[in-house]
C-alpha cells in the first residue's frame, strides 16, 4: 500500500495489507495508528523535498529578493516619482496585456482541439477503481452525491469508495452511518484541509486509477469507463486525467452565469491549449483521474497548500509526467452568493500564490524538467492569474485619478494605465464570447458583455487572498454547497 520505516511503521504496514484483504476494518487500522498515519498525510511532502512544501511561505532566499526589490522601489521612487509612476503603469500594463494575450492563444489552440470519445473497454478489463470524496459540514448534500456515485456505469465489485470526514465532524459523521460506501474518519489535526484528507485516505486505497470528486459533484455515468480506456490508449508517462467541469445551476443567477462562461473558458479552452503546447496543467480540484502509483510516487497533495490541484499538476510535470484531458464532464454547483463566491475565489488565488512561490523556488530545476517552453507558460498561467486579478483594479483607478489630479506625470500614466485596462479588458470579454461560442451556449453570450465587472470581484478576490497568505496561510476556507434550488 504504502511504504513505511521501523518497527511501528511496519506493523502499520501490516495492518494495511491486512486491510487490503479485508480482514481488518478501517477503523481498527485508524485507532491504532491514527497518529502515524495523519502525520504521514500532513508531513510526507515536507520531509522529503521541503523546497516544494508550502509549509513555508517564502524562504530566506525569497524573503531577501523582495526585501531587496522593494527597497529599491522606494530609493527610486524618492529619487524619481515622476519616471517610477510612469515606469510601473507601464510595466503593469504590459505584464497585464502579455498574460491575457497568452489566455487567448491558448484559447485559440485549445479551440483548435477535437473531442473524441472514449469507448469503454469489456467489464472483465476493468480494474479495481478508487472513489475518494472528502466532506466537511456537508450532511445536507449527502443524498444527492450517493445517487451520482451509485448511477456510475462500472462494475460494483471493482468500486473502492470512500467517503472522508472530520472525526469531530459530527453530524458529517452521521449523516455518513447509514452510507452504502465506506466511510474513512480522519482524526482532527491542523492544517485541517481537503490535501490533508486525502493524503489519509491514500493509504487505503485499494485501486490502480483513484479520482477524486467533491461533495456536491454529478459525474456523467460513463465516466470511470472513459478514463480506463483512455489511459489504456495513452502513454506511460500520462500519469492524470483532467475531466471538464461544468455547473448544473448556471442559469441561477448573473453570478452563476458569468461562473459558468469564467468554467467553459478554462475548461473548454484554456486547459487544451495547455495540452496542445505539453506544458504543465493545473489541476481542476474534482474529477482528476490518476494512476496511483504514479501519485504516491510523488508525495501525494499538498496539505499546506490550499489550491493543491494546482500545485499537483505542476509537481507531475517537474517529475517527467503530464497531464492530459479526459472528454467527459461533471458537474457541481457554482456559488449563487458573492460571499461565498468571493471566499472560494480568494482561497484559489491565495493557493496560486502559494503554487507561484515553491515552484519559483526551484528555476532551473523547473526549466530542467520542463522545458524552456513549460518555464513560460507557468510564469504566463500561474503568474499571470495572479499578476492580472492584482493589477486590473490598479490600472483602473490610475486611469480615474489622472482625470481627478492636476499632475502631468500622472496624465501620461493614466493614459498607459487607460490603454492597458480597457485593451485587456475587451481581450477578455472577446474570450468570454469565444467561450460561449465554443459550447453553443447562446444564453450565455450577451452576459459576456459584463466580464469587466466580474474581473473586478475577481480582483477583490484577489487582495483577499494576499491578505490571507500573510496573516494565515493555510486556513481552507470551506465552500458552502447545498445552497442552489436545483440541488
Amino acid at each position: 500500500m504504502v511504504s513505511f520505516r521501523g518497527s511501528e511503521d511496519a506493523r502499520l504496514a501490516r495492518g494495511l495489507e491486512r486491510y487490503a484483504r479485508r480482514d481488518a476494518p478501517a477503523d481498527a487500522i485508524v485507532r491504532r495508528f491514527g497518529k502515524q498515519l495523519t502525520d504521514a498525510a500532513i508531513f510526507a511532502l515536507d520531509r522529503k523535498t521541503p523546497l516544494l512544501s508550502a509549509r513555508r511561505v517564502v524562504t530566506p532566499g525569497q524573503a531577501r529578493t523582495l526585501g531587496l526589490s522593494a527597497a529599491a522601489f522606494a530609493a527610486a521612487a524618492a529619487t524619481a516619482p515622476s519616471l517610477v509612476v510612469r515606469g510601473l503603469m507601464g510595466l503593469m500594463a504590459l505584464l497585464f496585456a502579455v498574460s491575457v494575450f497568452f489566455r487567448a492563444w491558448l484559447a485559440f489552440l485549445g479551440a483548435r482541439s477535437e473531442r473524441t470519445g472514449a469507448v469503454a473497454e469489456p467489464a472483465a478489463a476493468l480494474p479495481v477503481y478508487t472513489i475518494l470524496v472528502p466532506l466537511y459540514r456537508e450532511a445536507g448534500v449527502l443524498p444527492g452525491l450517493t445517487r451520482a456515485l451509485l448511477a456510475l456505469d462500472y462494475p460494483r465489485d471493482r468500486l473502492d469508495i470512500k467517503l472522508i470526514v472530520e472525526a469531530d465532524d459530527a453530524e458529517t459523521v452521521r449523516a455518513c452511518a447509514g452510507s452504502p460506501f465506506e466511510v474513512l474518519r480522519v482524526p482532527p489535526s491542523l492544517p485541517r484541509t481537503k490535501p490533508k484528507a486525502v493524503n489519509f485516505a491514500l493509504a487505503f486505497a485499494r485501486g490502480a486509477h483513484l479520482v477524486i470528486y467533491d461533495a456536491e459533484d454529478r459525474p456523467e455515468p460513463d465516466q470511470l469507463k472513459k478514463s480506463v480506456a483512455a489511459f489504456a490508449r495513452a502513454p506511460r508517462e500520462v500519469a492524470c486525467l483532467q475531466a471538464r467541469l461544468a455547473f448544473y445551476n448556471a442559469d441561477e443567477c448573473w453570478l452563476t452565469r458569468l461562473f459558468a462562461l469564467d468554467y467553459d473558458l478554462w475548461f473548454g479552452m484554456l486547459l487544451p491549449g495547455l495540452e496542445q503546447l505539453a506544458v504543465p496543467i493545473p489541476l481542476g480540484g474534482t474529477s482528476n483521474h490518476f494512476r496511483i502509483e504514479v501519485l504516491r510516487e510523488i508525495g501525494a497533495w499538498d496539505p499546506f497548500n490550499v489550491t493543491e490541484d494546482a500545485d499537483l499538476g505542476i509537481r507531475l510535470s517537474q517529475r517527467g509526467y503530464r497531464v492530459a484531458m479526459l472528454d467527459s464532464t461533471t458537474f457541481e454547483e457554482a456559488p449563487q452568493r458573492l460571499n461565498v463566491w468571493i471566499k472560494q475565489r480568494s482561497r484559489w488565488l491565495k493557493g496560486y500564490m502559494q503554487t507561484w512561490l515553491v515552484h519559483g523556488r526551484g528555476t532551473r530545476a523547473l526549466v530542467a524538467n520542463t522545458g524552456l517552453r513549460g518555464f513560460l507558460a507557468f510564469q504566463l498561467f500561474i503568474g499571470g492569474a495572479v499578476l492580472s486579478a492584482l493589477v486590473n483594479p490598479l490600472l483602473w483607478a490610475v486611469c480615474v485619478v489622472s482625470y481627478l489630479l492636476p499632475w502631468p506625470a500622472l496624465h501620461e500614466a493614466g493614459a498607459i494605465s487607460a490603454a492597458g485596462a480597457i485593451g485587456s479588458n475587451g481581450v477578455l470579454t472577446g474570450l468570454a464570447f469565444a467561450a460561449a461560442a465554443r459550447n453553443r451556449d447562446g444564453t450565455l453570450a450577451p452576459y459576456a458583455l459584463t466580464v469587466t465587472l466580474y474581473w473586478i470581484l475577481i480582483s477583490v478576490a484577489g487582495y483577499r487572498g494576499l491578505w490571507q497568505l500573510v496573516t494565515k496561510p493555510f486556513h481552507w476556507e470551506k465552500t458552502a454547497h447545498g445552497l442552489s434550488r436545483y440541488a
